[in-house]
């Protein structure tokens, strides 16, 4: 059965927070982006539309603590991008 939570298990192909995700994206190496449901809307809007132009997929049903925890790092994260 599936879960409404999607699990990654490559944990190395993992990028957190919005400046390493941003590059990874632009430079092509991004294919999926998570941008955290509670995350300040005007810190991710500018990253969701280069997503878009991008072609990126962007699963925004994770909160920053959750986002966080598949990252494996301590402090809340509002984007991530899993690399190829």
């Amino acid at each position: 059965m599936f879960t409404q939570r999607p699990v990654i298990v490559m944990m190395n192909n993992i990028i957190a927070g919005l400046k390493q995700s941003k590059k990874a994206v632009e430079a092509g190496e991004a294919k999926l982006a998570y941008v955290a449901d509670d995350a300040d809307k005007d810190v991710v809007t500018p990253f969701l539309q280069l997503c878009k132009a991008k072609g990126i997929e962007v699963d925004c049903k994770l909160d920053m603590k959750e986002l966080a925890k598949l990252c494996n790092v301590e402090v809340p994260t509002a984007i991530a991008v899993v690399t190829i």
